[in-house]
């Protein structure tokens, strides 16, 4: 047996749930109506962000104590591909008057990707991209050569 290749659920622990789905709304994102006062759910084309209390979240995969503990990075970035560069610079932008911090302002490596990042008002990292050697799909997504 093996463990399918999808993605269908990317949950981050928020210190306060209100304050999560504002920044998230602000981005224009669209809430599921079976979000409520305990988790919220967000669709990101083909998948799902949730939205549920750190120490409820940690509980609920069988952590606890010092292991539950989350630090400045606990490695783990979010990315978003875009169109071009000016779609990154306005996405950062969009981000960051939503009440994101911006962490690293877009700028070009010298093997094509323009990007930055941004994090969310609990601190989970979005990294915004054009990187042109990764075509964009119809209607979303990339595919990585």
């Amino acid at each position: 047996m093996s463990m399918p290749p999808q993605l269908c659920i990317v949950t981050l622990g928020v210190a306060d749930l209100a304050r999560a789905v504002e920044f998230y709304r602000a981005l224009g994102w669209s809430m599921a109506s079976s979000s409520n006062e305990e988790i919220a759910w967000f669709d990101i084309g083909g998948a799902w962000l949730g939205l549920f209390p750190t120490e409820e979240l940690a509980a609920d995969a069988g952590l606890e104590g010092p292991d539950a503990a989350r630090g400045p990075f606990d490695g783990i970035t979010l990315a978003i591909n875009l169109d071009d560069e000016a779609a990154v610079d306005a996405a950062l932008a969009a981000a960051v008057a939503a009440g994101g911090t911006l962490r690293l302002p877009a700028r070009r490596l010298d093997w094509g990707l323009y990007g930055g990042y941004v994090a969310d008002p609990d601190g989970h990292l979005w990294e915004l991209a054009f990187n042109p050697t990764f075509p964009m799909r119809p209607g979303g997504g990339i595919d990585i050569p």
